[in-house]
């Protein structure tokens, strides 16, 4: 049997939203395997799905980049130590620069800043590496860009951008057939809020539907159920789950009476892709009250 950790046990609270308790009884009858865990809290109806934006946050930016005419633009997530240095101006100034310097010179579609580290930096001395590092000495934090996306699309569609809560979320979308920068804006704060993992149903695997589909059947109040209708009710969820992870599906916030794939329809066009940058995600912060509170509670 696998010591459970403090560690695990703040992993699957964090994943799932579900208490310590539950939390540690799951991981004792899944040998400690976080994800057997995760599927077990909810087959038994108290855990939600986890959503992308649910990792610990470090500090830093996403910023963005678009050119005037829609055609091409860049998302970039730049790392630092405190909040206090992402609220500085030579940070925000920085972050600003790579965004543009990744639509200006196209270094890729997508990368990092080992990538973009030995370009000729937009300053038009040194390198990217070199501007990098002048900021990091006037500023006396370590400095890191952690990624960055390339979009570039043709005549007849357009890209937007949106940057949400002063820099903690950042989102690209690429739009086909549809011109307007707005609307392109406005799907863009809709990802932002909402959060979806893919475009359209025929993104999502096949084996992530399956596997939703074997924890639906198992729920608690789908078991006193006949066996036809528990498939009908399970199959009406499916629909639901995808509602919840494709974007094309999703109520448009801006009016939960349409679903953003009806809205494009009615302009013309329909997403092509997106990316959504969340800050840190997949980053653990240095200091977290929370996961002392979890190592308290192990203890007792």
């Amino acid at each position: 049997m696998a010591e459970i950790s403090a560690s695990m046990v703040k992993e699957l609270r964090e994943k799932t939203g579900v208490g310590m308790m539950d939390c540690k009884k799951a991981l004792t009858e899944t040998n400690g395997d976080v994800e057997a865990a995760a599927d077990l809290l909810r087959k038994k109806g108290i855990a939600k799905a986890a959503s992308k934006g649910s990792r610990v946050a470090t500090e830093g930016l996403v910023g963005a980049f678009l050119s005037a005419d829609g055609l091409n633009g860049a998302l970039v997530e730049i790392n630092c130590e405190t909040d206090f240095v992402a609220r500085n101006e030579d940070f925000i100034s920085l972050v600003d620069g790579v965004a543009k310097f990744v639509v200006e010179k196209n270094p890729g579609e997508s990368g990092s800043g080992e990538q973009l580290a030995p370009l000729p930096s937009w300053t038009g001395s040194g390198t990217v590496d070199e501007t990098v590092k002048e900021r990091i000495a006037k500023i006396g934090e370590k400095i890191d860009i952690r990624r960055f996306v390339r979009y570039q699309t043709s005549a007849g569609s357009t890209l937007g951008c949106y940057i949400h809560l002063g820099g903690k979320i950042g989102v690209l979308v690429e739009l086909s057939g549809i011109t307007d920068q707005n609307l392109a804006k406005d799907v863009a704060m809709h990802v932002a809020a909402s959060q979806p993992m893919y475009v359209g149903r025929d993104q999502v695997p096949a084996d992530q539907v399956e596997k939703e589909r074997e924890i639906l059947m198992a729920q608690p109040d789908l078991q006193s159920k006949p066996e036809a209708v528990r498939g009908k009710m399970v199959e009406g969820r499916i629909g639901k789950f995808y509602e919840q992870i494709c974007l094309l599906e999703q109520p448009f916030v801006k009016d939960p009476g349409q679903s953003v794939g009806d809205l494009l329809k009615k302009a013309g066009g329909t997403v092509t892709r997106f990316t959504r940058f969340g800050l840190g995600e997949g980053l653990e912060k240095k200091v977290d009250n929370f996961a002392e509170e979890v190592a308290s509670y192990m203890k007792g």
